[in-house]
């Protein structure tokens, strides 16, 4: 990969993807607002999850459950009990390190590509002391000993402040799901084997945060909770596992930059019966992109336990069972980032120019078009073509500066088609338009315009 992130970031910056949060305060460690630009492509890859998640699928729904739950929700689930990561202190230097990723980190520095999430602390002790491993800090290797630390964020509702009214900040939009399955199943007259689609907030108090966008304490999920019987689950697991991966493929990521890796028993959640990793080659390195797990009846049990409701399926000539659940989830943000990363690039042109454009799927493009009067006397009919486009697309109006120094400025935020309104125009009806990647232009009458475009950003059906 030839983009660096420092090089990404800059770009994301000076275009209005991303700000540094809270940026005239000093900002706040790792968060991230996303600008005008930013919001619109993170939209439409949400908008993609949904289109072939949903739209496309006959088994699923979309639901939108709270941020904030039950207290009981999350005892029940596990997540009060397991959700931990293994944290460590530089003696020295009072630094936080999340001791798995320390040691990974290292070991890629030398060449291996080892996952140690999930190993016993022993073991983890082990690889510290064997690989002469230091704080990033400050170079020091005096740790305290690995313990475990909760990465859910505490708040209280109400206005006491006791424990009576302590809640979280969910650290999952999945749970939200498992708790109204039987009121979706019930209103949406849903038989198994269906799913149940959310996107929304999370956030977990990661011990070590960064890489930009990657990992931080507040993100976005796309999840879906897919429920089947008992039996039919490893063939559903095959199935969704594909499925993302072709989903992945679809937003225009390369395949160079995709892989697939799966847990082995000892790093799996305490949910999971499988768990297969989409991840990304970023700069730094290979990173989970999606994750799609197999939660057998973990959750329904739980909640059935701890709840009183049954979640018991009672069918004709069949033994009761509880479903079982595949998960397919996908960070929005880690997602968006893959996008911006993959389509990054820096051609030298024949006169040597350097030329920044972001080759994105048209449809996952902020501005879907962008449209420019040639000169100021043709801002009127530029305009109306802006009206009868901007009806059913995304579109920006330009008309400053040199066409060349517009075509330039929407290379650079990935726009894949500029409309040119030009004084041939108000002859023949036709406007002239320029391709991003390929820099060649076309003739296009002003009244097939929108059906023009409209084939040219369609999303491929996955089948």
């Amino acid at each position: 990969m030839g983009v660096t992130m420092d090089q990404l970031v800059s770009l994301a910056k000076r275009r209005g993807f991303i700000f540094p949060g809270s940026d005239i305060y000093g900002g706040l460690a790792n968060t991230w607002d996303y600008g005008p630009l930013g919001s619109l492509l993170k939209g439409n890859i949400k908008r993609a999850w949904q289109y072939y998640f949903i739209q496309q699928n006959s088994y699923n729904v979309l639901i939108d459950a709270a941020i904030l739950m039950n207290r009981q929700v999350w005892v029940a689930s596990g997540h009060v009990g397991n959700f931990n990561d293994p944290m460590i202190d530089c003696r020295a230097c009072k630094a936080r390190h999340r001791a798995d990723k320390l040691i990974e980190d290292e070991l890629a520095k030398r060449g291996e590509d080892r996952l140690v999430d999930g190993l016993p602390f022993a073991e983890m002790e082990r690889l510290l002391q064997a690989y002469d491993i230091r704080c990033k800090d400050c170079g020091a290797k005096d740790f305290t000993p690995i313990r475990q630390f909760n990465m859910m964020f505490k708040t209280h509702q109400g206005v006491t402040d006791d424990s009576s009214s302590e809640i979280y900040l969910r650290p999952e939009t999945a749970q939200g799901i498992f708790v109204n399955m039987k009121h979706v199943q019930r209103t949406m007259r849903k038989k198994l084997p269906f799913g149940i689609g959310q996107i929304g907030k999370s956030f977990r108090n990661e011990i070590t945060p960064g890489n930009f966008t990657f990992r931080t304490r507040e993100f976005e999920q796309m999840e879906l909770e897919f429920f089947c019987e008992p039996g039919t689950d490893e063939q559903w697991f095959a199935h969704w596992r594909t499925f993302c991966y072709q989903f992945v493929e679809a937003l225009g990521v390369s395949k160079e930059n995709i892989r697939f890796r799966d847990h082995q028993k000892e790093q799996l959640s305490h949910y999971s019966k499988a768990t297969t990793d989409v991840e990304y080659q970023y700069p730094f390195g290979w990173g989970e992109l999606l994750g799609v797990a197999n939660r057998t009846d973990y959750d329904l049990r739980q909640h059935e336990t701890y709840s009183h409701e049954d979640f018991t399926v009672r069918e004709e000539g069949k033994e009761p069972f509880i479903p079982y659940c595949i998960e397919p989830s996908i960070g929005a943000d880690r997602l968006t980032l893959a996008v911006l990363l993959d389509a990054y690039e820096e051609q030298t042109l024949e006169d040597g120019d350097v030329r920044t454009v972001l080759h994105f799927h048209p449809a996952l493009a902020p501005f879907q078009a962008a449209v420019f009067p040639l000169s100021k006397k043709l801002c009127d009919q530029g305009q109306a073509v802006f009206d009868k486009l901007s009806a059913e697309f995304m579109v920006d109006y330009d008309d400053s500066g040199s066409i060349g120094k517009r075509y330039r400025r929407h290379d650079e935020i990935g726009t894949p088609y500029c409309v040119t309104v030009d004084f041939q125009t108000e002859e023949d009806g036709c406007v002239t338009i320029r391709d991003r990647d390929t820099m060649t232009q076309e003739r296009v009458s002003i009244a097939e315009l929108s059906s023009w475009l409209r084939a040219k950003i369609a999303f491929t059906p996955l089948r």
